[in-house]
C-alpha cells in the first residue's frame, strides 16, 4: 500500500477528510515542500503527491502513480519530469476569482495612472499629471487565454461596461460574458482594436513569445499590457522598447522573462511599468479553500478509479475539459 505525501499547507479539517477518503493509507503530512526530510526507502513507496515536488526528488518516487499540482499551470511536469503512465492533475479552477481581481487592479492603477501618482507621492510631488485617464466603459479588452483565469477577468470587466473579445486555442461555446469569441490564431487580426490586452496563459510551446516586437508595433499607443500568466509569452526587450518609445501607453507585469527580474534590468526603472513577484496566485485563505476541496474531490475520484477532474494532458500542457 503506498504512502501519500502532501507538500502544501493544510487545515486539520482538510487532513481528516483525506485521511478517511485514503482509509488505511499512510498519510506523510510535510508542509513547506522539504522533500529533503525524507529518505531514499520512504520516497520509494510514495503513491500520490500533493504540491509540486522538485524534478530531483520526483526520480526518487520510483512508484508514483498521480501527481495533483498546486499549481493552476504544468508546464514544469510535461516534459519528461514524470512518466506519462503517471496521472497529473493541475489546481486550475482555483486561482480565478484571487487573481482576476488583481488584474482588475493592474486596469484600474494603469487606465487612471495611480501608478504615476504614487512616484508623485514619493517625491512630495503635488500637481496633475497632463495625461487623460481611461475609463473601462465601452473599453476594448482582449483576453488572451479564457481558462478559469482569463474568463474570470473577462467577466468582471464585462460587468464593468467593457466590450470584451476572448481569443482560445479550441472551438467552444460562447460565453455570455464575451462579446467576439476568436481562436488564437486571430491575435495580430484583433490586436489594433485592443485597449487593454490581458495574458491569462499557460506555459506551451505555443505561448512563447507570442506579443513581441511585431505585435506592439500594431497596438494602440494608448493601450495598456497585462500578464499574470508566464513571462515568456512576451518579449521582455520588446516591451521595454515599446514602454520606453511610447509605442504602447503601459504594461502591468505579474511575471517576466526573466524571472525573478534580477536587479538592473531596464524594465524595474520605466515609469509606465508596474512590476509584481509573481504573486497574485499566492496564499489567500478562500483559494486555499478552493484548492482542498479540488484536492479532495480528486482523491475520492482516484480512489474509486473515476477519471480527475483536471487531469492535464501531457501532449498539451492544458487540462482536459470534463466535470
Amino acid at each position: 500500500m503506498g504512502t501519500v505525501l502532501v507538500l502544501t499547507e493544510s487545515t486539520p479539517d482538510f487532513r481528516k477528510e483525506l485521511e478517511s477518503i485514503f482509509n488505511g493509507k499512510k498519510i506523510i503530512f510535510n508542509e513547506g515542500n522539504k522533500t529533503d526530510t525524507i529518505d531514499d526507502e520512504t520516497a520509494k513507496d510514495i503513491e500520490v503527491i500533493f504540491g509540486g515536488p522538485s524534478k530531483a526528488f520526483l526520480t526518487k518516487c520510483t512508484n508514483l502513480k498521480w501527481l495533483q499540482l498546486g499549481s493552476a499551470g504544468a508546464n514544469n511536469y510535461v516534459n519528461g519530469e514524470i512518466p506519462q503512465s503517471v496521472l497529473l492533475s493541475c489546481a486550475t479552477g482555483t486561482y480565478g476569482h484571487a487573481i482576476s481581481e488583481f488584474m482588475l487592479a493592474y486596469t484600474f492603477s494603469m487606465f487612471k495612472k495611480l501608478h504615476l501618482y504614487r512616484d508623485q507621492q514619493t517625491a512630495e510631488t503635488w500637481k496633475g499629471i497632463p495625461i487623460h485617464p481611461k475609463s473601462v466603459q465601452d473599453a476594448v479588452v482582449l483576453v488572451v487565454g479564457l481558462g478559469d483565469i482569463g474568463g474570470e477577468y473577462a467577466r468582471r470587466m464585462k460587468a464593468l461596461g467593457s466590450y470584451v473579445i476572448g481569443l482560445r486555442r479550441s472551438v467552444q461555446d460562447k460565453p455570455d460574458y464575451i462579446d467576439e469569441l476568436l481562436l488564437s490564431d486571430k491575435l495580430d487580426a484583433v490586436l489594433p482594436r485592443a485597449d487593454i490586452v490581458a495574458l491569462a496563459l499557460p506555459g506551451t510551446k505555443d505561448t512563447a513569445n507570442i506579443i513581441g516586437k511585431q505585435q506592439f508595433a500594431i497596438m494602440k499607443k494608448d493601450a495598456v499590457l497585462i500578464n499574470i500568466g508566464r513571462g515568456f509569452s512576451v518579449d521582455t526587450e520588446a516591451l521595454c522598447d515599446a514602454l520606453e518609445a511610447g509605442t504602447i501607453s503601459g504594461a502591468a507585469m505579474d511575471v517576466t522573462e526573466p524571472e525573478p527580474l534580477p536587479p538592473g534590468h531596464r524594465l524595474w526603472k520605466i515609469k509606465n511599468a508596474v512590476i509584481t513577484p509573481h504573486i497574485t496566485g499566492g496564499s489567500i485563505s478562500d483559494t486555499d479553500n478552493y484548492r482542498h476541496a479540488l484536492y479532495l474531490e480528486n482523491a475520492r475520484r482516484y480512489v474509486k478509479g473515476e477519471a480527475l477532474k483536471t487531469q492535464v494532458d501531457f501532449s498539451t500542457g492544458y487540462r482536459i475539459f470534463r466535470e
